[in-house]
């Protein structure tokens, strides 16, 4: 099910997701895990440096995994799951989370830079 560019391939099917697990990858290579009720936001809030603590000196932040939930409780439970994973484990995860999802990340990641006034100049240089 894809809303608003949000891909949601959950076992529980809502009409619009109320929670979302995800992973992003901070500008050193390091792998933040979290959840949230509102994706995007979320991921301007950390590139603004106004996210979490631990990526806020290791800026921009992209989008790289995320999964839908149809309530908090289960997002939570799934991000302390994702926690508990070595960081092997958690890019084999990524890498097979199909191209479905990678496509809408990167769907996701281009409308926050944009609405953050990066370009992709930017983007390269850090890459």
């Amino acid at each position: 099910m894809e809303k608003d560019g949000i891909v949601c391939d959950s076992p529980v099917q809502t009409e619009k997701p109320t929670a979302y697990t995800y992973i992003v990858q901070c500008r050193d290579g390091t792998l933040y895990t979290g959840w949230t009720n509102r994706l995007e936001e979320r991921l301007r809030c950390h590139n603004a440096g106004r996210g979490a603590k631990y990526t806020r000196s290791r800026l921009p932040v992209r989008l790289v995994y995320y999964e839908c939930h149809a309530a908090r409780q289960a997002a939570m439970r799934r991000e302390y799951a994702i926690k508990q994973l070595s960081r092997q484990e958690k890019l084999r995860l990524i890498a097979e989370c199909g191209e479905e999802i990678r496509a809408a990340c990167r769907r996701i990641n281009d409308r926050v830079y944009v609405m953050n006034g990066d370009n992709d100049d930017k983007r390269e240089k850090e890459n």
